[in-house]
């Protein structure tokens, strides 16, 4: 299998093919290129190659540019820190799409996707892609997340809308909200359900009790088991604290992983 790699970061070429190596040992790294212009000219003389891992930022812009110029006669797997470009990757040949940093198991079974695919000579003409199937499975089905909650106190039905929640928690089996200006509201959902409908990039269970908004953290500090005791805005009086088994999941999330 020979190997196309475009990416424009020197550590990211590095780290590419150190895993191609790992992963298929076999395989052959037959060019590395980093511009949509080094590319086309590459294309325009060379011989295809059997697969294209592509990185999707490149220095002079996106690599969906090639593949607008250039009539691909083999597939894609795209690399990218940005997942908002998961549709028109697919649109351009991709059979597969790896967010950074890359690991080895995801790299290993895109290759074993494309074998599966195109390495026991299927007619590429009749082979329909999922991409509706792949592009759930990347993107966690692309869903909308809740954008307002209905709070009602007394007789006033209110809608709070969810970027304006600093946390929402519970405090003896009610569930509440508090907003960034400090208001309290109690809310008809739990937690449970709380964590399936808001997006995840900015919301955090942190515990039971607690589920927290990115921007209300003001302070954290590390305490023992690896957890993490944060201090928030507006200050809560309760403790909140990373519990033990969330805690490396908390460290992804700040990163933005």
């Amino acid at each position: 299998m020979n190997i196309l790699i475009l990416e424009d970061e020197e550590p990211a070429v590095e780290r590419l093919q150190k895993l191609v190596r790992e992963v298929d040992p076999t395989a052959t790294i037959t060019k590395v290129l980093g511009t949509i212009n080094s590319a086309l000219d590459y294309f325009a003389t060379a011989k295809q190659p059997d697969l294209i891992l592509s990185d999707i930022q490149l220095a002079d812009g996106l690599s969906f540019e090639i593949f607008k110029n250039v009539q691909l006669s083999c597939p894609v797997i795209f690399t990218t820190a940005y997942n908002q470009y998961a549709l028109d990757a697919f649109k351009a040949n991709g059979i597969d799409y790896l967010l950074k940093p890359i690991k080895k198991e995801e790299l290993e079974n895109a290759l074993n996707k494309y074998k599966k695919l195109f390495e026991k000579k299927f007619d590429a003409t009749a082979l329909t892609v999922d991409y509706e199937t792949i592009l759930k499975a990347i993107n966690g089905e692309r869903k909308s997340y809740q954008k307002r909650i209905i709070v009602r106190f007394a007789d006033i039905i209110k809608a709070v809308e969810t970027d304006d929640v600093a946390y929402f928690f519970t405090h003896e089996k009610i569930d509440y909200l508090r907003t960034f200006s400090g208001l309290n509201y109690g809310i008809d959902f739990h937690l449970d359900e709380l964590e399936e409908i808001l997006n995840p990039e900015k919301f955090f269970r942190i515990n039971r009790q607690f589920i927290i908004n990115v921007k209300a953290i003001d302070k954290m500090f590390s305490v023992s088991k690896s957890r993490v005791k944060l201090t928030l805005t507006p200050n809560c009086e309760h403790e909140t604290i990373v519990s033990t088994e969330r805690s490396p999941e908390f460290k992804k999330w700040l990163a933005g992983k």
